[in-house]
């Protein structure tokens, strides 16, 4: 699971210079993707939760952390988020749904779809979620003055 999580901040790091985050951020990106990733490990091993409830449970803890260093960094939130959110996308599953349509598997081409569908709709209401939550929560205090 460390392995996993190593190479998922790894990949978001990566993901960060294809998209030009400056240099400065990567750390910040590569924590947020990682935790994001170890959360998602977790829960669906150890908690027994299914892939959705995962998904999103992981995605509320990304916009959380890209909140929280956007105001601390203050930059936009989108660098930290899109960056981010990045291990948590169902990119295997729209994968499996295409190959399994050209290969006239409906069934499992229905059954990956619509994991997939689900992952992408628990990505979007962790983002809403989060995103509804006034900007003051994350405003923290540093060297006795506050960041604004």
């Amino acid at each position: 699971m460390i392995g996993q999580t190593v190479a998922a901040a790894v990949g978001t790091i990566a993901f960060s210079l294809l998209y030009n985050v400056p240099k400065k951020y990567y750390v910040y990106c590569g924590i947020t993707g990682g935790s994001g990733w170890f959360l998602y490990s977790l829960l669906t091993r150890y908690a027994g939760a299914t892939a959705t409830e995962a998904t999103f449970f992981a995605t509320v803890l990304v916009i959380v952390m890209s909140r929280f260093f956007a105001v601390w960094e203050r930059c936009p939130v989108t660098v930290f988020l899109i960056s981010g959110i990045f291990p948590l996308v169902p990119g295997a599953g729209i994968y499996w749904t295409a190959y399994y349509l050209v290969t006239n598997e409906l069934r499992l081409a229905l059954m990956n779809g619509f994991a997939a569908l689900k992952a992408a709709v628990a990505i979007v209401l962790g983002i809403v979620l989060v995103f509804e939550i006034p900007y003051g929560v994350f405003r923290i205090k540093r060297g006795g003055k506050s960041r604004r």
